[in-house]
């Protein structure tokens, strides 16, 4: 074989890389066969080391004070690795940590890795007590004298590493290398049992910080792929996930339609950090009412604000300004509305509707006051609504034996439930019964109208 691979332990003052420092590095180079040459040095992290990671290690502030700092080693890591494919147990830790401390120099560290922690799954699928090195070591009998320290973890990598190269039957390890080079690369703390754990269906998934707040929402009709597409991107978001993500909970819903209501219900009682930033500023709009001073019923798009989010002119509340320039347009089409009553115009001139005879002229006086009003106000009522009829709306639930229902009433979105129908189909009373109440919110109502248009099959139970 001839790939040359670097195997390398971290011991560090931490789990976070962008707040922590490394105290011992271990690197054996292995040539497929064997191990060829090593590395190891103790690190003056510059801070005292805290007492846990003391007990786990034995390593204390006394021991690194004339212990090289990383700077010092620096061109040695380098050096020994360039050419090499980057290997740990549970990789991203190390390669993270490994990188931080060489952007502080200033230096972009950039290499192929390999996680044994995958590896090991693939060639060996059915350990019992699962892939951490501990239960690995016991599994294969791997003597090891100084557990967590940097060198000795090194070495029960490398005799791992030896076991999958080596694995009877089928295994391809060159594909398994190429896989394994373009693994996805996961934050600090998050293991690939974790990830494989996460479920193959529809839901709402949630990213917590180190402190267990919800940085990040997201919906899929595929967890854990979903999750898994967040950490292979190289954009400004998912160096945000690399930095604050340290663990992952979900919920599952079965419907798709849930997990889109569940989530934006989500976003908004948490105000995640991650969410925040990827929506940016944002500009949420309405479509207010008002008379003019001949007495006939305006409409005009508004920015809302905190100061005007509650103002009693408002009819419909949207997430975005073209979200509300669309309602007003369906509302002008399906009533008849003059154009030169939207959007802040006030009657000064004709429409051009008007000069080509497809406006009855109410903006400059010409349609009776009485007739017009007639019409505003059904759109009125319309806008307020935002759905054609009060429904309850079925859709797949958790498992076979239920489904997901959504309810519509008195025009506006009430919450879902799921409903067992081991029970039978289920009276609209018990169906209701079924429902949790969920706030309503400007983005609801395009979430369902989106939903239904794209859904044709879906059953609709429209309420009397």
């Amino acid at each position: 074989m001839s790939k040359l691979f670097a195997i390398i332990d971290l011991e560090t003052t931490g789990g976070r890389a962008d707040r922590e420092r490394i105290i011992e590095i271990a690197i054996a180079i292995h040539d497929g066969e064997k191990i060829i040459d090593r590395f190891e040095s103790l690190i003056n992290p510059e801070r005292t080391i805290p007492y846990n990671i003391t007990r786990i290690t034995g390593i204390t502030t006394a021991m690194v004070e004339d212990a090289p700092k990383f700077f010092e080693v620096a061109k040695k890591v380098v050096e020994m690795t360039e050419g090499t494919i980057f290997v740990a147990h549970n990789v991203r830790f190390d390669y993270t940590f490994l990188k931080y401390e060489f952007q502080r120099l200033g230096y972009t560290y950039t290499r192929k890795q390999l996680c044994t922690i995958k590896l090991t799954r693939k060639a060996f699928p059915r350990i019992e007590g699962g892939y951490s090195l501990g239960n690995l070591i016991q599994h294969f009998g791997i003597s090891v004298s100084d557990r967590h320290r940097a060198m000795a973890d090194v070495a029960a990598t490398a005799e791992v590493f030896d076991h999958i190269i080596h694995a009877n039957g089928s295994l391809d390890f060159d594909s398994l290398l190429k896989e394994g080079i373009k693994e996805t690369q996961l934050p600090p703390n998050i293991k690939m049992e974790q990830i494989e754990a996460l479920p193959q269906e529809t839901g709402v998934y949630y990213f917590h910080n180190e402190e267990g707040e919800v940085v990040y929402v997201g919906k899929s009709i595929h967890i854990r792929r979903r999750v898994l597409e967040h950490f292979k991107k190289n954009t400004n978001k998912a160096d945000k996930m690399m930095r604050y993500v340290r663990d992952i909970s979900f919920q599952i819903t079965g419907s798709e339609l849930v997990a889109l209501l569940l989530e934006s219900h989500e976003i908004r009682k948490y105000q995640p950090i991650i969410n925040k930033a990827q929506r940016g500023k944002g500009k949420p709009s309405g479509i207010i009412s008002f008379e003019n001073s001949q007495g006939y019923t305006c409409f005009s798009i508004l920015k809302i604000t905190e100061k005007n989010k509650n103002h009693s002119s408002i009819v419909a509340s949207y997430e975005k300004g073209s979200h509300s320039a669309m309602a007003m347009f369906r509302a002008k089409s399906e009533f008849e509305l003059c154009d030169c009553l939207l959007d802040g115009k006030t009657g000064k001139s004709s429409c051009l509707y008007h000069q080509i005879g497809q406006c009855l002229g109410a903006g400059v006086g010409e349609e009776p006051l009485e007739d017009y009003n007639e019409r505003a106000l059904e759109a009125k009522e319309k806008l307020e609504s935002a759905y054609d009829y009060d429904c309850i709306i079925k859709d797949i639930g958790k498992n076979e034996n239920e489904i997901a229902i959504v309810l519509i009433e008195d025009g506006k979105y009430q919450g879902f439930g799921y409903y067992d129908t081991s029970l039978g189909n289920g009276t609209i009373e018990e169906l209701k019964n079924a429902i949790q109440l969920y706030p309503n919110n400007s983005n609801i109502s395009g979430i369902i109208r989106n939903f239904m248009a794209s859904n044709q099959n879906i059953e609709i139970i429209k309420l009397s």
